[in-house]
């Protein structure tokens, strides 16, 4: 009777359409036989119509007999990837490349169309996977995953409210429920500038300000005289969209009526480097011969996109490259790439299509200099010096992980941060910080009174600290030690007197001895 446990119910959904045919699946013992329609199989489990409505079985513990019954030894996987272009055109073909070489298979690649193609995964005896991949727009990755058109969306920004209740509703569950999103890579989202142009950065409102049009000449924000020239990609551009989210949306604003569409980045930034009027929207990897825009703050605290702020997401514009899956089953080649995508192997290929990977690096101490003396000139009188001073004692002797955590509202991490608990804990499971201290370590924002700010602080470390324990399953915890501690507000990274400065400052670093 162990085989029932093993039947799942139909929210497990298995990815390979098959035409619906009578099977029977008796179990090895004979005790149990399931007779219905075959609905898909994905070289492990089938998911048949019964009369108790679908079911998902193993296929290790059953044989199959009728029509409908797949031939095992000449099964293929169908994958299909759907979404952005900024995925699409290089850094997916690039990794399923390199996956295909990994795994020993040889790969050719079949073109659809400008916008479609198939990569054939082979051994030495047959085809083991087809990975379809259609290169069009977020909104489009996520409109295909809905409808069951795609098995993985390629994406640049979260699903919206329309997106989560349209998937809801058609059956294909909740987006932002569980690990539905991988992130495979990192880019920024970036204000650009021609060289000349005297201003070089500017706060998030001012962003919104000049983008919208609300401010439309550069003396408003503190350059010379001359009007502001809005240049952006197409509405319907992941990046774009992820922009509004981030920048207007939440200032109640629109993208000017008057700004200069761009079909490609490459084109953007070579017309915003030549016109010392513009202001333009890009990548981190696409900035091309312009000048890139700091994000500032009132209280004087300044972050430059760089791909270390990327990594630590202290950058406020993170822009966060991400595969979503569908809540069913993936087949196991799937979900094989979605694990390489990850893996150290991944990140030099991500690295060599021109995107951040998310590596875990060391800053020592005595690099942040910079740092700990905005912090010491924008902390509260709350916080008394002995506790400064404790930071200080505590943190001296010690390197920063770029792996930071932050959080959505309360304990909610954000999808990055939920990203980084598996990283960490793959690296703890691979012996890489063997003899040494983890110490996880709690920041707030300011709002509030600083006790409590440094008790949330507290909980917030070791909440995230349990998380990277119980994912790291095979780790062994007698060779490295995993500590919490909390400063609170002692040590701001941005300014307190906007939201995306308080989402920066509360945050869990994890600092290594």
């Amino acid at each position: 009777m162990g085989f029932f446990k093993r039947i799942l119910c139909g929210a497990l959904l298995c990815a390979t359409p098959v035409v619906a045919q009578d099977v029977a699946l008796t179990s090895r013992d004979g005790s149990i036989r399931i007779e219905g329609n075959l609905l898909s199989y994905d070289g492990e489990f089938y998911r048949v119509e019964t009369v108790y409505g679908p079911l998902t079985l193993d296929g290790a513990g059953v044989t199959c007999a009728g029509p409908g019954c797949p031939d095992l030894n000449a099964f293929v996987a169908e994958v299909r990837f759907s979404g952005t272009r900024r995925m699409a055109d290089v850094l997916v073909p690039a990794l399923i490349q390199a996956f295909a070489e990994r795994n020993g298979l040889k790969l050719t690649r079949e073109v659809t169309d400008d916008t479609s193609s198939v990569f054939v995964l082979s051994d030495s005896d047959r085809v083991k996977a087809r990975f379809g991949l259609s290169g069009t727009s977020t909104s489009e990755g996520f409109a295909d995953l809905i409808a069951e058109a795609a098995d993985i969306a390629l994406v640049l920004r979260e699903p919206r409210p329309r997106e989560i209740r349209m998937a809801r509703e058609s059956g294909s569950g909740n987006l932002v429920d569980g690990r539905r999103a991988r992130v495979v890579a990192l880019d920024g989202m970036i204000a650009i500038v021609a060289p000349e142009q005297p201003v070089k950065s500017l706060s998030i409102g001012q962003l919104a300000d000049a983008f919208s049009g609300a401010v439309a000449n550069w003396s408003e924000i503190g350059g010379a005289e001359v009007p502001i020239m809005v240049q952006t990609p197409p509405e319907t551009v992941g990046l774009f969209e992820a922009f509004e989210n981030r920048v207007l949306t939440p200032s109640g604003k629109t993208i000017s009526e008057t700004a200069i569409r761009h079909s490609g980045l490459e084109d953007l930034a070579d017309a915003v480097a030549a016109d010392s009027f513009a202001i333009g929207l890009t990548t981190l990897s696409e900035i091309g011969n312009a000048d890139a825009i700091a994000i500032s703050g009132s209280c004087g605290f300044e972050q430059a996109p760089t791909i270390a702020a990327l990594r630590s997401e202290d950058y406020p514009l993170t822009l966060p490259l991400m595969m979503y899956t569908p809540a069913r089953r993936l087949p196991l080649v799937a979900r094989q790439f979605l694990e390489f995508t990850s893996s150290p192997s991944a990140d030099l290929i991500i690295r060599r299509a021109g995107f951040v990977d998310q590596a875990i690096t060391t800053t020592d101490f005595n690099s942040q200099g910079d740092r700990l003396a905005h912090a010491i000139s924008a902390v509260g009188d709350e916080v008394p010096l002995s506790e400064l001073k404790r930071l200080v004692d505590t943190l001296r002797d010690r390197n920063r992980l770029s792996t930071t955590f932050r959080f959505e509202a309360g304990t909610k991490l954000d999808v990055q941060s939920t990203e980084n608990i598996f990283r960490l804990s793959r690296a703890l499971e691979a012996g890489e910080f063997d003899g040494k201290t983890l110490l996880f370590t709690g920041f707030s924002d300011g709002e509030g009174p600083a006790g409590p700010n440094k008790a949330l602080a507290l909980r917030r470390a070791r909440l995230v600290l349990d998380r990277v324990r119980e994912a790291a399953i095979v780790a062994d915890f007698s060779r490295v030690q995993l500590q919490a501690d909390a400063f609170g507000e002692a040590l701001p990274m941005a300014c307190d007197d906007t939201a995306w400065g308080r989402a920066i400052n509360r945050r869990v670093e994890v600092w290594v001895q």
